[in-house]
């Protein structure tokens, strides 16, 4: 990730009727990678019963409570109130993107406005997320992932086992959100092919760029793998992998070519 991406402003604003709270340190993480998140809010009817577990989680991550009454019965009051503070966030000059977190279609229109006005928009929601507001974001990310990572580091701190090992080769956990589809290889090989040197190698860093704008819910954890790199080597029937040492001792850059090219 660029340096330009980790000093970017962001503002999370999180629809709590829509989102569980289980998973709120997983999500304040994973907004860190792509920023610093400086103004935080989460937007619910907190006086009713179903609020609760999300008080005990907003002071651990300093995240501003917005009481928004249900005026309408089956009615999500929450959206209003949300879109008008993200429209006087964005006149205050203050951010330079939006973290939206919600699995509701409702906000599509807004992520596009956002958009439009040259704020990065990254959106954050379960699996069930309307495809409408997934590619409205430029970037998309299951909270179901996220939940696997965290679950994944703590088995990981927990082991027994402190010998050094030889890494080996990654392979797909059993509980991906996906497997690799047709659909999934024809757009690594149509990116690789479009921006591929005169000998057909892409760098990785640019195939990985180019696949999120054109899918912004591509994600290597939606598979089973931690980064696109061994998620790219498990493909070896078509790909093949080249890392080559760069300026930098220890540090080696990845490319990657069609086996037919």
């Amino acid at each position: 990730m660029s340096q330009d991406t980790k000093e970017l402003k962001l503002a999370v604003l999180i629809d709590a009727d829509n989102v569980p709270y289980s998973n709120v340190k997983g999500m304040m993480e994973e907004i860190a990678k792509f920023g610093t998140p400086t103004t935080k809010r989460i937007y619910a009817d907190w006086t009713k019963p179903n609020a609760g577990g999300w008080k005990s989680v907003l002071l651990e991550h300093a995240i501003t409570p917005i009481q928004q009454y249900s005026y309408t019965v089956g009615k999500n009051s929450s959206d209003s109130a949300m879109i008008i503070d993200a429209m006087d966030l964005l006149y205050s000059d203050k951010v330079d993107g939006f973290c939206i977190v919600s699995s509701d279609s409702d906000f599509t229109r807004l992520a596009i406005r956002l958009r439009e006005s040259g704020m990065k928009v990254i959106g954050i929601g379960e699996q069930k997320t309307p495809n409408s507001f997934i590619v409205a974001c430029d970037r998309f990310i299951y909270i179901e992932v996220l939940d696997g990572a965290i679950k994944k580091k703590a088995k990981k701190r927990t082991s027994d086992s402190k010998k050094p090992v030889e890494k080996p080769i990654e392979k797909p956990t059993e509980k991906s959100l996906n497997k690799i589809d047709v659909q999934t290889i024809e757009l690594i090989e149509t990116t690789i092919e479009d921006i591929c040197d005169d000998d057909g190698w892409a760098f990785l860093g640019d195939v990985g760029n180019f696949i999120v704008k054109r899918k912004p819910e591509f994600d290597p954890r939606n598979y089973g793998f931690s980064k696109l790199t061994p998620m790219l080597k498990s493909l070896t029937d078509i790909l093949e992998i080249d890392e080559r040492e760069s300026d930098k001792k220890g540090i080696k850059h990845v490319y990657v070519r069609l086996r037919y090219s």
